[in-house]
């Protein structure tokens, strides 16, 4: 699947399809370069989900913990941007995470890539010359 995202305006929009796509997925891994989009467009899915609380960037912090208002639901929103060594993913139980059925997005992936689960849906951002972002999953 593709998404274009033509311009921040129509973000929303992207995301509904995105959510719409989602099938049985929970684990989503969100490739891209740093300032493609990653943290923006997660954002505008987690509120498409529902979400009502401020939704930010978990760079400090690793993990975001969120509820759907709607659906009661818990989303987790990682970024293991500054994760040194994998120890610092088994110390924090990535496995009660990543297995527990809610969903998680997940920014940097490639640095944990090899305790991702085998079905996490891998998705990637890019910035096109004209300044709009194309998502493939």
């Amino acid at each position: 699947m593709e998404i274009k995202i033509d311009n921040i305006e129509n973000i929303h929009e992207a995301a509904r399809q995105f959510v719409a796509s989602l099938g049985e997925s929970t684990v989503v891994a969100f490739y891209g370069k740093m300032g493609a989009g990653k943290t923006t467009f997660i954002k505008a899915v987690c509120e498409e989900l529902g979400v009502e609380d401020v939704i930010t960037s978990p760079t400090f912090a690793i993990v975001n913990e969120y509820r759907s208002a709607t659906t009661d639901e818990l989303i987790y929103h990682f970024d293991f941007y500054r994760i040194k060594k994998l120890e610092e993913v088994y110390d924090m139980g990535y496995e009660d995470y990543f297995y527990s059925g809610a969903l998680c997005f997940i920014e940097w992936p490639e640095l944990i890539e090899e305790l991702l689960p085998e079905d996490a849906l891998a998705v990637t951002i890019s910035e096109n010359e004209d300044g709009s972002r194309t998502l493939k999953c």
